[in-house]
C-alpha cells in the first residue's frame, strides 16, 4: 500500500526562518514548513505600522533620490516581501517574481547564446516545447529532447564545453514520469561543469520538493498553480543559490520588465500561506481517485501508486506524490466522453487549483505540439488529466464515477454486484476473427518490403567500436511468400539472374536443427552445426557459378529451418525483388534479409496480426524479433556485420549504432527530427568481397595500431558531429549541409587512408566535384559498389541532369533518392484491407512469364484458387511487374505502426517489437 502523503508533512526543514521577538534568550528550533508558509515576517522589513499583512505598495515610483526603491519595475517593497518568503520556503538564497511561468522560462533561457546547447526531457508542458522551438529557430541553440527517465540516455548528448542548459521537469506533465534529478545532476557537472542544471518544479512546488537540495542550480514554478492556489492572478518564481545567476536574472527582468506587480505579489504571499494546508488534501484525495481508477483496471499514471516504474526514485527525491494523475481509456472518442459527461470537474487547462479539473492533454495544454512528435515521444490521444482540488473526495469520486457511466466506461456487474470496466464493444468479435486468421497464417500470401541503407558516416569504422550514422534510402527489397500444397519449399530471386530453386521439406537436414523455444529468441551466434548441414546436403547442387544464390538460399533455409515449430513445416514459395542495386553498399542483403525474417516468422506463426482495427502511431526505440532474425542472416551473407543494415532496415528513418564490446556502450537509437536528404547514388558496377575488405582494415589495425586508431577516433568524432548536426531539425538548412559537405570530404579521406577507396569511386569523385563542387564519398564496404553525393537544396535540375549524364557515359549508374524514410512493412492480410481487385497493380500483359515454365504447378494453381474468393493472389503481378513498378506497390504511405506480439511459452502475446505498417490505399476500406 502506497504511504500515506500526509507522512511527509511533519519533517522538518532548516531552512532560514526569522527568530520571533522575545524576552528569553534562548535559541528557537527551525519551524516546520506549513509554519513557514504561514509566517511572513522579513527582519530586514518592519512595517512602521505593524501591520500584521504585507501592505500593497500599488505604485509606479518612489520618491528622493539614492533610496531603495525608485521605479517599481526595478523593484517594490511588496515583492521584495514575496521574494524573501519565497527563498525561505525553497532552500534558496535567492527568488525572482515575473508576470508568468513561461515569462519565468524565457528569463531563464536569455542565459543561452547562439551555438549553446540544451537537453531537454521528451515530456514537457506544451508551452515549454513552445518556447524551446522558437528558440532553436531564433536564436541557434541546439535542443536536443531525451528520456530522462533514464540517466543515461543524457551522456551521449552531454557536451564539455557546448552543453549549456539542462532542462529537467519531475513529474513530468502529463504522464508523471519521474526524474532522478541529484544523479543527472551529478552526471552533468562531472562532464560538463559549465551547464546549468534547471528545473520546472511546478508539479510539486516546494512543499514537495526542493530540486536545489539535489544539485540544480535554477528552479522555477508557475505560481499560477499550486503556490497561489486559486487560480486568480497570473505568476511565474525563480530561485536560486549562485550569486552570478541571480545577477543575469535580476538585470534581464529590470531590462524586459516583466516584474510581478504589487497587487498580485500580495494575492500570491496569500495564497502561499495555506499552501501546505492545500496540498495535503490535494495530494490525499489524489491518492484516493488514482487507485479508484487503477481498480477498475485503467492504465493510470501517478508516482503514488505501487506499479509506477520510478517510484523509488521519486520517493528519494520528493516529500509527496502531487495532486495531478493522468489515465488512459484505449479510445479517444470514449476519452472524450467522459470529460464531457463530468459535472463538478472542470474542463480547463492547467492545473493547482482548490478547484479539480479535467482535460485532455493531446488535444488541449499539448495541441501546440504536432501530432507526430506527439507519438513520438509516446503521448496518447486518449489520454485524461485529472487536476485534484480540496473538495470533498467522496463528491468527486461520486462525479468522476458517473461520468464513466454516462460515457459508457464501466457498467454494473450484476454477478459481482459492483462496478467493472466495460471491454471494447469490438474486443471479442476481434478477438473472434484474430484466432480465425491467425490459425491459418501459413496459408496466407505475405508481402513485405524493407528499405535500403546507406551510412552517412562511419563505415568500417563501426565494425571497430566507432558510431556509424545510417538512414533509410527510397530503394527497397520486396518479398512475397506464397503456399504450396505439395510439401515443397522454393525460392525465386529475381535480381540474382532470376534464380530459382526448390527443395522437398522432408528432405531438409532437420536433424541438425536446435529449433527456438516457443517465446524465446535466438542465440547471439550462429548456429554453425545447421549451417554446415544445409549446405552440404540441400546445396550441394549450387555450384560456385551461383555464388551469390547460395549464399542467399542458405541464409533462407536456415531462417526457415530455425524458425519452425516441431513438425510444422508449411509448404511455400519465397520471391524476392529489389529495386536497390546488388552488391553495390547499399544494404540489399539486409534488406532481403529483413523481408525473409519478417515473412517466415508471420508464416510460422513467431509473429501474431494486430487487431483490427489499424492501430494507432507508436513511438519504436528497441531491437527485436525481426532484426535479431535479419542479423543471423546478414551472419551467413557478410560474415562479421555490424548490425547497421538490418538495424537500419527493420526500423527506418535515421540512426546511430555503435557495436557493443569496444569500451563503449553498444545500441542504436534513433536520430529525431530528422529531415529528408538528397542524395545521387551512383553504382561503380565494381564487385567487391566485403568480408576481404572488412578483414584487410582489421589486418591493417593489426600491423599499424597507432595509424588506424588514430583514424577511428577521428571518425569518430565526425559521426559526433554530424549526428548532433542531423539531430536538430531547426538548424538552418545551408549551415546543415555546409556541415555535412565537410564532413563527407574529411571522412572519405579518412576510408581512403584504410585502404578500401577504388580507383572507380575515385573517378566518380572528380566527376561530382569539378565543375559541380558536389561533395563525394564511399559508402559501404567500398572497394567498388556505390558512392553517395549529396545534392544542395538550390541545385540546379539542369546541372543534375548533366551530371547524371555524364555519370552514365562512363558506365556507372546512378539513382536520385531521398533517405530517412520508413523502414519494414507488412501488407495486412485483412479482407477488410484488401478487397478482391485491389491488388496493388494489375499483371501486366505486356511481358512474358518470368518464373521457369513448370512453376507454378498445378497444386499451387489450386492454391491461389482456394484463396481467390477473398482477394486475387499477389505473386503473379508480383512476378511480372515491372521492377520501375514496384515503388507503386507501397505509395501513398501510412504514418502507422504494426505492433508485433510474439506468443510466450503460456500462449500469452507479448509486445516483442513495433514496426512500421506503411503499406497503401488502393480502394475504399482497403489497405
Amino acid at each position: 500500500m502506497a504511504p500515506n502523503p500526509l507522512d511527509f508533512k511533519d519533517r522538518l526543514h532548516d531552512l532560514p526562518t526569522p527568530e520571533p521577538e522575545s524576552p528569553f534568550p534562548r535559541a528557537r528550533k527551525p519551524y516546520r514548513f506549513s509554519t513557514l508558509c504561514a509566517t511572513v515576517e522579513n527582519p530586514d522589513m518592519k512595517d512602521q505600522y505593524g501591520s500584521s499583512s504585507v501592505p500593497i505598495y500599488q505604485t509606479a515610483t518612489f520618491k528622493g533620490v539614492g533610496n531603495e526603491y525608485d521605479y517599481t519595475r526595478s523593484g517594490n517593497p511588496t515583492r521584495t516581501h514575496l521574494q524573501h518568503h519565497l527563498a525561505k520556503i525553497s532552500s534558496a538564497s535567492h527568488a525572482f517574481t515575473v508576470s508568468s511561468g513561461m515569462a519565468a522560462l524565457d528569463v531563464i533561457l536569455r542565459i543561452l547564446k547562439p551555438g549553446d546547447e540544451v537537453i531537454a526531457g521528451d515530456d514537457l508542458y506544451g508551452g515549454t516545447n513552445r518556447l524551446l522551438t522558437y528558440i532553436r529557430k531564433h536564436v541557434g541553440v541546439v535542443v536536443h529532447h531525451v528520456d530522462t527517465t533514464n540517466p543515461e540516455n543524457l551522456h551521449d548528448y552531454i557536451h564539455p564545453t557546448k552543453t549549456a542548459m539542462v532542462l529537467l521537469e519531475s513529474p513530468t506533465n502529463p504522464l508523471l514520469k519521474i526524474v532522478d534529478l541529484a544523479t543527472i545532476s551529478k552526471d552533468v557537472k562531472e562532464i560538463a561543469p559549465g551547464a546549468v542544471i534547471v528545473v520546472d518544479n511546478t508539479m510539486m512546488s516546494p512543499y514537495l520538493q526542493r530540486p536545489l537540495e539535489h544539485g540544480a542550480d535554477i528552479v522555477y514554478d508557475s505560481a499560477t498553480k499550486y503556490l497561489s492556489g486559486h487560480h486568480d492572478l497570473m505568476a511565474g518564481v525563480v530561485t536560486c543559490n549562485r550569486d552570478d545567476i541571480a545577477q543575469q536574472i535580476a538585470f534581464t527582468i529590470n531590462s524586459v520588465g516583466n516584474a510581478l506587480t504589487p497587487i498580485d505579489s500580495f494575492l500570491l504571499l496569500r495564497g502561499i500561506k495555506t499552501l501546505a494546508l492545500r496540498m495535503d488534501r490535494q495530494q490525499q484525495t489524489t491518492q484516493l481517485v488514482a487507485e479508484y481508477l487503477w481498480n477498475l483496471g485503467f492504465h493510470v499514471n501517478y508516482p503514488g501508486l505501487p506499479d509506477h516504474p520510478q517510484r523509488e526514485v521519486h520517493l528519494r527525491i520528493a516529500d509527496g506524490n502531487g495532486a495531478v494523475l493522468s489515465f488512459e481509456t484505449g479510445n479517444k472518442e470514449l476519452s472524450e466522453k467522459i470529460v464531457a459527461a463530468t459535472r463538478l470537474w472542470g474542463i480547463s487547462v492547467s492545473f493547482g487549483c482548490v478547484n479539480s479539473l479535467i482535460s485532455m492533454p493531446c488535444v488541449m495544454s499539448h495541441a501546440s505540439i504536432d501530432a507526430a512528435t506527439r507519438a513520438a515521444r509516446g503521448l496518447p490521444e486518449d489520454l485524461i488529466r485529472l487536476c485534484v482540488g480540496i473538495e470533498d473526495p467522496t463528491d468527486l469520486l461520486d462525479d468522476l464515477e458517473h461520468a464513466l457511466l454516462d460515457a459508457g466506461a464501466i457498467e454494473l456487474n450484476a454477478a459481482q454486484n459492483k462496478l467493472v470496466r466495460v471491454p471494447d464493444p469490438d474486443a471479442l468479435s476481434r478477438a473472434v476473427h484474430d484466432l480465425d486468421l491467425n490459425g491459418d497464417q501459413e496459408q496466407l500470401e505475405w508481402f513485405v518490403s524493407a528499405p535500403g541503407k546507406v551510412i552517412l558516416f562511419g563505415e568500417h569504422a563501426v565494425v571497430h567500436g566507432v558510431t556509424a550514422v545510417a538512414a533509410s534510402v527510397d530503394l527497397r527489397c520486396y518479398g512475397l511468400t506464397t503456399p504450396r500444397t505439395d510439401n515443397k519449399l522454393s525460392v525465386h530471386f529475381s535480381d540474382i539472374d532470376n534464380f530459382y530453386h526448390e527443395w522437398d521439406i522432408q528432405n531438409l537436414p532437420w536433424d541438425s536443427v536446435t529449433p527456438i523455444p516457443v517465446g524465446g529468441t535466438h542465440p547471439e551466434e550462429l548456429d554453425q552445426r545447421l549451417v554446415e548441414a544445409i549446405t552440404s546436403t540441400a546445396l550441394t547442387e549450387l555450384g560456385e557459378d551461383k555464388k551469390a544464390a547460395r549464399a542467399a538460399s542458405l541464409a533462407f533455409l536456415y531462417l526457415y529451418m530455425a524458425l519452425a515449430k516441431g513438425d510444422r513445416r508449411p509448404a511455400l514459395n519465397f520471391t524476392a525483388r529489389s529495386t536497390l542495386p546488388v552488391g553495390a553498399g547499399l544494404g540489399s542483403s539486409a534488406s532481403f534479409s529483413t523481408c525473409a525474417a519478417a515473412a517466415l516468422s508471420l508464416v510460422h506463426r513467431r509473429l501474431t496480426l494486430p487487431a483490427l482495427p489499424a492501430p494507432n502511431v507508436t513511438h519504436t526505440s528497441h531491437q527485436g524479433h525481426v532484426n535479431r532474425l535479419a542479423f543471423m542472416a546478414e551472419k551467413i551473407l557478410h560474415g562479421n556485420p555490424s548490425g547497421v543494415d538490418n538495424s537500419v532496415s527493420v526500423f527506418g528513418g535515421a540512426l546511430a549504432y555503435t557495436r557493443a564490446g569496444f569500451g563503449r556502450d553498444g545500441g542504436m537509437e534513433g536520430i529525431q527530427g530528422f529531415k529528408s536528404l538528397k542524395f545521387l547514388l551512383t553504382n561503380s558496377k565494381v564487385p567487391r568481397d566485403t568480408k576481404k575488405l572488412v578483414a584487410g582494415v582489421g589486418e591493417k589495425k593489426a600491423n599499424e595500431p597507432e595509424l588506424v586508431n588514430g583514424i577511428l577516433k577521428s571518425i569518430q568524432s565526425i559521426s559526433d558531429e554530424a549526428r548532433r548536426a542531423l539531430a536538430d531539425p531547426e538548424l538552418p538548412r545551408d549551415a546543415l549541409l555546409s556541415a555535412l559537405n565537410a564532413l563527407i570530404e574529411e571522412n572519405h579521406d579518412h576510408l581512403v587512408t584504410l585502404g578500401v577507396s577504388h580507383p572507380a569511386l575515385e573517378t566518380i569523385r572528380e566527376k561530382t566535384k569539378s565543375p559541380f563542387g558536389l561533395s563525394t564519398k564511399l559508402t559501404g564496404a567500398g572497394g567498388g559498389g556505390c558512392a553517395v553525393t549529396l545534392i544542395p537544396d538550390d541545385f540546379k535540375d539542369e546541372d543534375l541532369q548533366s551530371l547524371i549524364d555524364e555519370l552514365i557515359r562512363q558506365d556507372y549508374q546512378p539513382y536520385l533518392t531521398s533517405v530517412g524514410g520508413s523502414g519494414l512493412g507488412i501488407l495486412s492480410p485483412y479482407a477488410e484491407h484488401r478487397t478482391r481487385g485491389s491488388d496493388p497493380l494489375p499483371p501486366r500483359q505486356d511481358v512474358g512469364q518470368v518464373t521457369p515454365p513448370e512453376t507454378p504447378n498445378p497444386e499451387i494453381a489450386e492454391g491461389y484458387e482456394k484463396q481467390a474468393g477473398v482477394f486475387d493472389p499477389l505473386r503473379p503481378p508480383f512476378e511480372t511487374a515491372a521492377t520501375t513498378d514496384l515503388p507503386g506497390w507501397t505509395a501513398g504511405t501510412w504514418p502507422l505502426a504494426l505492433k508485433v506480439h510474439q506468443i510466450d511459452a503460456d500462449r500469452k502475446p507479448k509486445v516483442v517489437v513495433e514496426l512500421p505498417w506503411p503499406w497503401s490505399i488502393r480502394a475504399p476500406g482497403s489497405l
